[in-house]
């Protein structure tokens, strides 16, 4: 009587695999094969007819106004939401670790800002930060200091601030989380040691907390990052790209070019350039963190 072999940990493991990985062709690597093929051609999404025009579509991104001060305003968008929700969250993540009857729902109000659409959270900001004299800011303002209207979503400066503020509004809750989760998986012997040893609170958190808090930071600036560099929703519901082109994201341009004007061609180039930047930057990025927390450690 003849037995069969018993098949391989390692094969049964890819056999797991194979659904996933068949997803992952389908709808990341086809699609973005089919994004450098468009690119390459004049195709404007309609017409099955198409000519090949090699690189030109990729020159032709460089002189676009729109994408230059929309890269520009991306680039600020990313540093200043990054830098800032990193330097809230963490502060957050420790009130909110403290030990009190009202932690849960502490917890839960700082969380929320981040279940609703940015799309919805940008509208409702957008009629806070109204610039004429009826906006919810405005009113408060002219009642408190009988101040003017501030031009909060019409002036250039003030409308990419007010984007940044609005996006570490919705975000800063659940990067706390983020943090508040690997803070609880510090084990508690290294703060007692540290009492022991007559170590202040502040010299618990530089010493101890920080450091073991690396991780948390390498996982929550690449998803910040991220995340920012390919924002759409928040400032296009607050300022539709505006003034001028002051708040247009890259996203939003590409959309624009590619869904609005039927320029397929040109709006898969700015896809590619801007997958190979965000890929470019993720990587400088990460490996820069990790290395911070190879030192910490």
């Amino acid at each position: 009587m003849m037995f069969k072999a018993p098949i391989s940990r390692h094969v049964q493991y890819g056999i797991f695999l194979v659904p996933a990985l068949i997803a992952y062709t389908l709808f990341t690597v086809y699609p973005m094969v089919k994004t450098f093929v468009y690119s390459l051609t004049n195709f404007n999404g309609m017409s099955k007819q198409m000519a090949f025009v090699g690189f030109n579509n990729y020159v032709q991104v460089f002189r676009d106004d729109a994408i230059v001060s929309a890269l520009l305003f991306t680039l600020f968008y990313t540093f200043f939401s990054v830098v800032a929700i990193t330097l809230l969250a963490i502060p957050l993540a420790l009130v909110l670790d403290l030990n009190s009857y009202t932690k849960h729902m502490q917890r839960a109000i700082f969380f929320f800002p981040s279940i609703p659409s940015g799309l919805l959270l940008g509208y409702v900001w957008g009629f806070i930060l109204s610039p004429i004299s009826s906006g919810v800011a405005n009113r408060i303002l002219h009642a408190l200091f009988n101040m003017k209207a501030v031009p909060w979503l019409s002036d250039p400066l003030l409308a990419k601030i007010s984007s940044v503020i609005v996006h570490v509004w919705s975000s800063t809750g659940w990067h706390a989380i983020l943090y508040l989760a690997f803070l609880q998986s510090i084990p508690k012997d290294y703060y007692e040691a540290a009492s022991i040893d007559g170590a202040s609170r502040w010299q618990k958190i530089r010493f101890i907390t920080l450091p073991m808090l690396a991780p948390a930071m390498t996982v929550s600036v690449m998803l910040l990052v991220t995340g920012s560099l390919k924002v759409f929703e928040i400032p296009f519901a607050l300022t539709k790209g505006g003034p001028g082109y002051e708040t247009y994201t890259v996203t939003q341009v590409i959309i624009t070019r590619g869904v609005s004007e039927l320029q397929y061609g040109k709006a898969s180039a700015m896809s590619i350039i801007f997958f190979l930047c965000i890929l470019l930057i993720t990587f400088v990025q990460f490996g820069k963190m990790q290395k911070r927390e190879e030192n910490l450690q």
